[in-house]
């Protein structure tokens, strides 16, 4: 087995939730992809908000699936 060290600072350890000193490969991973997934729906929630899109109801985003599928038929 390999072993890799890594440091960060204080604030990033108790950012991402650390809460021990050794983690396996797959931890370290999991609490990386948390947060990109974090960072990921909230950039996505900014833009949806920046373009009005959170204000869609279920109605218009069906509406809108139904239009850009219905476009694709027709362009093939």
């Amino acid at each position: 087995m390999k072993t890799l060290n890594i440091s960060i600072s204080e604030l990033e350890f108790d950012k991402f939730g650390i809460k021990k000193d050794h983690l396996t490969f797959t931890e370290f991973i999991d609490i990386v992809s948390k947060e990109i997934s974090r960072q990921t729906l909230h950039k996505c929630v900014e833009l949806s908000e920046k373009y009005g899109l959170s204000k869609m109801t279920m109605d218009d985003i069906t509406n809108e699936v139904k239009a850009v599928r219905q476009n694709a038929k027709n362009r093939n």
